[in-house]
Formats: structure tokens, C-alpha cells, sequence
């Protein structure tokens, strides 16, 4: 059995979200947003190389060897999947490890509003969830891909580096496709997807200009069509969207978005004021005749307006559902400051919240929030312990002795 099996069922059992190996630095789980020490042990550049060179599939190993960095999935009977990624960097060989949970979490059980439900019932169209690298984009995709699948009865195509939920056919039928293991690239995959017969299409990720520009036709052909993007707000998605294309190109492509972008979710996950895990504060843009209007003519500036102007059809801003949160006792002050994007708006309005109040017991001040946002990441869990005594429980690294590494007894994952 590979050495990593038992990180990953001890990452399960702590209910971490990803693992972190380094050269010369101690394994480290993400445990409620927080970066959380394995044991004491420093794994040297060769115990981290024989670690992921266990479980590499050869592919992907010619692949880092060549260009020092490769994707693949990786599954475990018993502990979920796992998306890896293994790069090179100063000290030598590194990888993380984010877990894929095996069953797939539903609307209610992620706190996702009924307003995204809209989005699973469009016949045509683009809708983008975005975010920052670890907010939660695939685990709502996978919940709105899943809702299509019971209450639909069509064609699906993702195409996904890797695959990381797995579907399967319910009332609809789901083809996954993984680039470099199925096709080559997503460009390449979405464009024979026109000839698959689909109804809806998933693309992982929007790479490059060609990508989009596919992905904008096949919305405009009668397909809907769900994608991800690394933004933080609606507005910069559609400025991003546009701004790939040459100048020469950007006001047709206005013309295009205009008519398919059906809706747009960006998320970012806020660490829960009981230390049980994260949840998500959602930015919701719905598409209308004004969103329309705006991007046709360039009118981007404009998109926070009609999010505000949009509330009673289920459009929600950014800091509305930081505020919301708040106002649930969910998150904290300091949490909800740090995550939003129009902090001075959030300040404002946060003073008419009751019992949001700095210790002084007057209204938050900036300075305030700052400070208290430098405080210590990771609190408490559910059981009142503090990140250090956590890593007192989790399982020590692999013993190394000599350049090997001494495989550790089962016994020594079960969480103490």
C-alpha cells in the first residue's frame, strides 16, 4: 500500500480539504481554511519524491520530469478522490493534494440559494461559477451538474484536468472526458463536443483565448454551457472575458456575451465562526435586458448596479451575503472584512447590524478588523482544541531512515 494511503484517510478523518508536501518542511493539511502541521518530522527532497512517485501514474511522471509540473486523479476505496498536482521548486520536488469528497454535496446541504436552480434549467446559454483557487468553483459545479442530471433528461459533456466528481447517469446520460488521458486539450475536446449531440457542456477550465472563443459558440449554437474562471466579482469576469480577445476582435465579442452569458457565480469561502469548516459567500449576477444593454456597450461599470437593482429576481452582491452571514452569527467580523472586495461599503454597513460590535462595544473600525484579521488563522474546531493541539493528533510523517522510508502501521492514522 502506497505511504500517501494513510495521509489521505487521516486527511478524511480530520476533515481536511488538501495536503501539502514540500522538500525540507513538515507534511501539512488545510484544515478550515488553516495551513495545519503534520508531526515534526522535515521530509528531505528524496522522502517527498518517493512518496508521490508511489502512486504517479507514468504519464504524468515523464510529463513533471520534462516540464516540472503535472495534474492527474487519484482515487482511494474508502477515502474520496484526490486532484494532485506535483511541481518543482527551490528546495526540489512538492505536491498538494486537494480532496474530491466521494459523494456529492447538494444545494441545501452547501447553503447554494434556489436563485442558481435557474441556471440548471436553461436551454442555452453560458453561466461561469469563478473565485480564487480553492473557493469551492468545482464542488458547486458538481452540485448544479447533479441537479441537471435528476430533474433533466439530456446529453452532458465535461471536460475536466483532471476528472475530479464522478457522475453517474440518472436521468441523464453523462460522458466525462479528461485532457491529455481522453483529449488533448480543452480546445480541442469542445470543439468535437459541437459533434457529440450535446445539450449541455462543462469546460474545467478557460484557458486560453481559443477556449473561450469555442466555448462563446457553442452558447450561441443552443447549448448551455458552464465554465470557471479565476475572478473575484462578476463584474471582472465579464472585463476578463472580454480583455483576452485583440482589440480589433473585443467589440464582436461584446456583441456575443451580450446575448449568451446567462448568469454569474463567484464565490469565496469564509472560515465558519465555530471552526467547523468553511462556507461560501456567494455574488450572484442573473442575466437580464440591462446586463445585455451593459456589455454591449461597454458599459461594464455598471454591472454592480444591476446586481443591487437585481435582488427581488435572486441577484445577491458580494458583501450582501457577507452581511448575511454576519447577521446569521456564521462568520466573524475580521472574516467577512478580509474576504470582501468593497471593504469600505461592507464598514458602512456593518454599523447597522446590532450586535456586530468591536470588543469596545462601539462599531468596527478598519484598523480594528485589520488587526484582528492578523490574529491566529485557525482558532478552535468543534471540539473547542486550537490548530496546535490538532497537530498534536494528526499521524506523524513516514519514518526515514537512510534515504527510505519505513512504511507506517495502520495504527498510526487513527486520529487520537
Amino acid at each position: 500500500m502506497p505511504a500517501l494511503d494513510q495521509y489521505f484517510r487521516a486527511m478524511v478523518a480530520q476533515g481536511a480539504s488538501d495536503f501539502h508536501l514540500s522538500s525540507g518542511n513538515r507534511a501539512t493539511y488545510r484544515i478550515a481554511g488553516a495551513i495545519t502541521p503534520v508531526g515534526k518530522e522535515i521530509l528531505t527532497a528524496d522522502a517527498v519524491e518517493k512518496l508521490i512517485y508511489e502512486i504517479i501514474p507514468e504519464r504524468n511522471r515523464l510529463e513533471f520530469e520534462q516540464t516540472r509540473d503535472t495534474d492527474f486523479a487519484y482515487e482511494l476505496d474508502g477515502a474520496g478522490r484526490y486532484r494532485c498536482n506535483v511541481f518543482a521548486d527551490s528546495k526540489g520536488i512538492g505536491a498538494v493534494f486537494r480532496l474530491i469528497p466521494s459523494r456529492i454535496l447538494g444545494f441545501k446541504e452547501l447553503g447554494l440559494p434556489d436563485s442558481i436552480k435557474r441556471f440548471c434549467f436553461l436551454q442555452k446559454g453560458m453561466v461561469l461559477v469563478t473565485g480564487p483557487t480553492g473557493s469551492g468553483k468545482s464542488t458547486t459545479l458538481a452540485a448544479i451538474i447533479d441537479f441537471i442530471n435528476e430533474h433533466r433528461s439530456d446529453h452532458l459533456i465535461t471536460i475536466e484536468d483532471p476528472i475530479e466528481f464522478m457522475h453517474s447517469n440518472k436521468k441523464c446520460i453523462i460522458n466525462q472526458r479528461e485532457v491529455h488521458s481522453h483529449t488533448k486539450s480543452f480546445k480541442g475536446a469542445l470543439r468535437a463536443a459541437l459533434r457529440e449531440d450535446p445539450d449541455v457542456v462543462l469546460v474545467g477550465e478557460m484557458r486560453d483565448v481559443e477556449t473561450v472563443r469555442i466555448a462563446l459558440e457553442t452558447a450561441e449554437t443552443g447549448h448551455l454551457v458552464f465554465g470557471t474562471l479565476h475572478t473575484i466579482s462578476a463584474h471582472a469576469t465579464v472585463d476578463r472575458l472580454i480583455n483576452q480577445f485583440p482589440a480589433d476582435e473585443q467589440s464582436q465579442v461584446r456583441c456575443g456575451l451580450a446575448e449568451t452569458l446567462k448568469g454569474v457565480v463567484s464565490q469565496a469561502l469564509c472560515k465558519r465562526k465555530d471552526g467547523k469548516g468553511r462556507i461560501a459567500a456567494l455574488e450572484i449576477l442573473m442575466g437580464s435586458y440591462a446586463l445585455s444593454a451593459n456589455i454591449r456597450e461597454g458599459k461594464l461599470q455598471q454591472i454592480p448596479n444591476s446586481i443591487q437593482m437585481g435582488r427581488k429576481e435572486g441577484m445577491c452582491s458580494l458583501n450582501d451575503s457577507l452581511l448575511d452571514l454576519l447577521a446569521k452569527d456564521i462568520i466573524e467580523p475580521a472574516e467577512a472584512y478580509h474576504k470582501a472586495s468593497a471593504k469600505e461599503e461592507l464598514l458602512k454597513r456593518m454599523t447597522a447590524l446590532p450586535g456586530c460590535r468591536a470588543p469596545s462595544g462601539k462599531p468596527w473600525t478598519e484598523e480594528e478588523l485589520n488587526q484582528a484579521s492578523e490574529g491566529p488563522e485557525f482558532v478552535a474546531d468543534g471540539d473547542g482544541n486550537n490548530s496546535a493541539n490538532i497537530s498534536n493528533r494528526l499521524p506523524p510523517p513516514p519514518a526515514i531512515r537512510h534515504g527510505g522510508i519505513d512504511e507506517l502501521q495502520s495504527e498510526a492514522v487513527v486520529a487520537r
